[in-house]
């Protein structure tokens, strides 16, 4: 798909709600997994690690395939039932004859030096497979030798995808949490730096990247993808953009709350007016004293008191003058000036509900119009993606919500 300036257009990718949901069941344990009570005593996956019975269908031990498979690329590819047998999972895979991990077997597993000693051969040989080395014991790898044909051969086939996606997945349920990282750093460097494996890029971000349990490990690997991803615009994964959300704040300062809480204030201003017109100047004397005790009870009562006054701060640099009448009033209040009380009492319920209307507390006014926070994030969706994740790129960046704002 070409422009009219001759460039070729690229498709934006989408999310997949599949993937998304797949991921947050198994980072968070697979909730409701009736499944996993069942098998305890069978443990067919450590057994077959043991070398005491061979994988199903095709009834081959463990150190068969080890030994004999090892190297031969085109068994290894064309041959989908071993994959469920060497990379157990606590989901059904596609080789029915394969039984699913339980919780238990898989404490047992981790017990059992010489599963772990052939587990890691196992993953050792599919990434000889792919292209990729194992250089150290904290899973840092790089390109094999044969790295070129293998790349090629990757970059073509991608079913391969879904095995490194279980083979991810296995690494963190037997104990080998920390050796996806890397393996995933790895992937993102080479599809989105050194472009040898670009069609994986899609599978990288969309699957590999999530099934990392460390939020802020995911983090970091989405922060380096978004650098090298091209188009920049087409990048997808985490929160929007913060240029957008400013943007959005920027549109909406010129609608300030002068004209929309003016409404709600005349309208409790004429609610007032028959008491302030009937009431003696002990009860105007009461109104003083009862202002003054709102003020300090709503400064020891809330902590965000300092952004209220920040508020009023903005207000009162628009209207000085008004302030500064203000002032006068609550000074004359003290000689017992009875008219002056009923208008220092009329603008203190003013200030009272203009504090309250800018910092969005009024039931009828959003706190996006009148506070200028961040818009929230559907919760389903940040729930389903710490995978859409909540995996937001600032790190560390949060938003005051309209709870925090009450005082």
């Amino acid at each position: 798909m070409q422009g009219g300036d001759g460039t070729e257009l690229t498709a934006k990718p989408k999310r997949s709600f599949y993937a998304a949901r797949d991921l947050y069941k198994y980072r968070h344990q697979y909730p409701q997994n009736f499944k996993d009570l069942r098998y305890q005593n069978d443990l067919c996956n450590l057994r077959f690690y043991k070398n005491k019975i061979p994988f199903k269908p095709d009834g081959v031990y463990i150190e068969e395939v080890l030994n004999k498979w090892k190297g031969d690329y085109e068994k290894l590819e064309h041959n989908h039932t071993y994959i469920q047998w060497l990379f157990p999972l606590r989901e059904q895979g596609l080789n029915f004859y394969a039984k699913e991990l339980t919780t238990y077997e898989i404490e047992e597993f981790k017990k059992t030096k010489e599963a772990i000693r052939r587990f890691l051969l196992a993953y050792k040989m599919m990434l000889e497979f792919f292209g990729i080395k194992l250089i150290d014991k904290t899973g840092n790898v790089a390109r094999a030798a044969n790295w070129q044909e293998r790349f090629q051969h990757l970059n073509e086939s991608q079913h391969n995808y879904l095995r490194i996606t279980r083979i991810l997945k296995s690494l963190g349920e037997l104990g080998y949490e920390s050796f996806k990282s890397p393996l995933v750093k790895f992937i993102l460097h080479e599809a989105l730096v050194e472009d040898t494996i670009p069609n994986i890029k899609q599978s990288a971000l969309e699957y590999f990247v999530y099934t990392i349990r460390d939020r802020r490990e995911r983090r970091k690997l989405l922060r380096f993808a978004q650098q090298h991803y091209t188009p920049s615009e087409h990048f997808i994964w985490g929160p929007p953009r913060k240029q957008k959300s400013e943007g959005s704040k920027a549109n909406k300062k010129p609608a300030s709350p002068v004209s929309i809480p003016n409404s709600h204030i005349s309208k409790h201003k004429k609610t007032k007016e028959p008491k302030n017109t009937s009431a003696s100047g002990s009860s105007a004397g009461k109104t003083t004293e009862e202002r003054k005790v709102e003020f300090t009870k709503n400064g020891e009562e809330n902590d965000q008191d300092e952004q209220e006054v920040n508020c009023d701060a903005v207000r009162q640099n628009d209207s000085e003058k008004n302030s500064d009448t203000d002032t006068s009033q609550l000074s004359k209040s003290e000689e017992n000036d009875t008219s002056d009380r009923k208008e220092d009492a009329s603008h203190s319920k003013k200030d009272d509900e203009n504090l309250n209307n800018d910092c969005g507390n009024h039931p009828g006014i959003t706190e996006k119009d009148l506070c200028n926070t961040e818009n929230s994030s559907d919760d389903t969706s940040a729930d389903l993606q710490d995978n859409l994740d909540k995996d937001t790129l600032s790190g560390g960046t949060t938003t005051k919500t309209k709870d925090e704002l009450k005082p």
